[in-house]
């Protein structure tokens, strides 16, 4: 017999139905307390959940709902921005969203204005890269998916931070960044014609390889012969 078929067995219908009510939304001990106020060990409980499966632990305090019981699919970049903020989905994770890059990604990847961050847990691994405060606010948008809502960068914020923030990359040429987005990360170049150039420059202006930012931003505009 199943842990879930099993977990059903052990807890009335109405635990379930509470449980399915939290959705997708990572949650923490407290807010498990505020359902079951009649369960004085709280953290005892939640542990219960978690060895049944019911409950995916995400870091220390922090839970999601095991899908099988919502019946909801688990969105790894809602989870990254509730792991640790502030912080938004970037790099690789968000060119690969909008389509901007073919290869699979294994690691979600964050800009926050807090210290260097990794986690692990069994829905996937998370990173985080500091950057300014000036920095972070640049680019950065609300997506909305069915109910819920995550913080990723724009493509064209996600591009400068994949250039930024990858070590030992620092091309002083347009055609050095031409062979890097055709060959090493094979770029959709189609998507330079819808690029708001504006938020490079910003970028440019307020974080880190001036030079190459630059030399992106006439990359583009020669392209788009402006």
């Amino acid at each position: 017999m199943s842990k879930f078929l099993l977990f059903l067995q052990y807890f009335d219908g109405n635990e379930v139905m509470k449980l399915k009510d939290l959705g997708n939304i990572p949650f923490t001990v407290s807010i498990l307390d505020s359902i079951f106020p009649e369960n004085s060990a709280i953290v005892a409980k939640a542990k219960r959940l978690e060895e049944a499966g019911e409950i995916v632990r995400l870091k220390r305090g922090l839970y999601i709902v095991n899908p099988d019981i919502t019946e909801k699919p688990i969105n790894e970049f809602l989870i990254a921005n509730h792991l640790y903020g502030p912080s938004y989905v970037s790099m690789q994770s968000a060119l690969r969203y909008y389509g901007l890059i073919p290869e699979r990604v294994y690691e979600i990847t964050s800009i926050t204005t807090g210290l260097h961050k990794e986690f692990k847990n069994k829905i996937a691994s998370f990173s985080y890269i500091h950057c300014s405060k000036e920095y972070y606010n640049i680019g950065i948008e609300i997506i909305k998916e069915s109910r819920h809502q995550f913080i990723m960068a724009s493509p064209e914020k996600a591009l400068c931070d994949m250039m930024v923030y990858t070590p030992n990359l620092n091309f002083r040429y347009q055609s050095e960044i031409q062979f890097y987005l055709e060959e090493d990360i094979r770029f959709n170049m189609d998507a330079f014609k819808d690029f708001n150039v504006n938020i490079l420059r910003e970028c440019e202006e307020k974080g880190k390889k001036k030079h190459m930012i630059s030399q992106l931003i006439k990359y583009i505009e020669n392209g788009r012969y402006l």
